[in-house]
């Protein structure tokens, strides 16, 4: 076996380990919070253009797209009901289905000649199927992404689609993108809610958390959590991300008629393999970057919940990805908005 492969091995197996560790040592065995007879719907969209940095439109992570639909609870065909309970635990139980594109281009978006040192073009769309077990202070998900990273993923075209009706430059460098290659990643996380403190009516709560992923698209482990105050704190286990460790995590039952949190928090990831930086590993000659090992992230913003919509705002701060990446914290935006039918 070469050494990359071993690395490859190694490096899902620690993952693993790492993630399963946290999510399963951890008992779950707590009352059920209340019941969800309706579907949750999801709509959500994260731009780098949405920045508090100025000339930071359209590079690293420039985009994304995503849709999700959410079971209501407890609805699960049997045998999936027993897997979710084998894998996560007792608790209420939910399915998960989205769909996800995800944009990705160097510094310079006006070059047409390829750009060796700086992050390579990559489109990615996924389809993500979570399994999701709640109890009244935990959150536990397992799942699989699977879709196409390359051409096939539509990244050009929507991107410069978008530009040309807005009336923007176009992103001259696609045709350097990563080639096509199938990617699959299998994810596990958990999500712990603890209440620490009331002052009049609003409540203050902490959420850590443990997650990660394992496959050819990403390897990481990945440790964080949030606080919040606000009214109404256990409708959900706050906001999910695209693509954060906690995409698809769109369940919440609101406890009153109007809830409301503000939050903010910071991460850590400890990456192993980003196939958007490094490509395809069986195609040396494609062009990537070297990754840097640990990644981390200060996140901010604020949540209402109103008779079953949700709308939800993150601001994400992150650290460089990898060599060469241009100083300061990379920063984009998040919008979700959500509702039940």
């Amino acid at each position: 076996m070469s050494n990359k492969k071993r690395l490859s091995v190694s490096s899902f197996l620690l993952t693993t380990a790492i993630v399963s560790g946290a999510v399963l040592s951890s008992p779950s065995a707590h009352a059920t919070p209340k019941q969800d007879p309706y579907n949750t719907l999801t709509l959500q969209w994260e731009n780098d253009a949405v920045s508090t940095q100025s000339g930071t439109s359209d590079r690293y992570y420039t985009n994304g797209l995503r849709v999700g639909w959410t079971s209501p609870t407890d609805s699960l065909p049997t045998p999936i009901a027993d897997m979710n309970t084998f894998l996560l635990g007792k608790g209420m139980q939910r399915i998960h289905w989205g769909l996800q594109q995800m944009m990705f281009t160097p510094s310079d978006t006006r070059a047409y000649a390829r750009l060796p040192h700086d992050r390579p073009y990559a489109g990615v769309l996924l389809t993500t199927v979570n399994l999701i077990s709640d109890t009244d202070t935990t959150r536990s998900v397992f799942g699989i992404q699977a879709g196409l990273m390359g051409p096939g993923a539509l990244g050009r075209q929507v991107q410069n689609g978008f530009h040309s009706i807005i009336g923007d430059h176009k992103n001259n460098g696609w045709h350097n993108q990563l080639k096509n290659m199938p990617v699959f990643q299998v994810q596990m996380g958990r999500t712990w809610r603890y209440k620490f403190a009331q002052l009049g009516n609003v409540d203050f709560d902490v959420l850590p958390s443990a997650n990660g992923a394992a496959g050819n698209y990403k390897t990481f482990a990945q440790l964080g959590g949030i606080a919040r105050f606000g009214q109404g704190l256990d409708s959900d286990f706050g906001p999910s991300r695209i693509g954060s460790g906690n995409d698809g995590t769109d369940a919440y039952v609101g406890t009153r008629f109007v809830n409301w949190y503000v939050f903010g928090g910071v991460d850590g990831q400890a990456v192993a393999y980003n196939s958007t930086l490094q490509g395809d590993p069986t195609h040396s000659h494609q062009q990537h970057v070297s990754k840097k090992w640990g990644v981390g992230e200060i996140v901010g913003g604020a949540a209402i919940i109103v008779k079953g919509y949700k709308i939800a705002y993150t601001q994400t701060w992150q650290t460089q990805e990898f060599k060469g990446q241009r100083s300061g914290l990379f920063n984009y935006g998040s919008v979700s908005v959500s509702f039940k039918f």
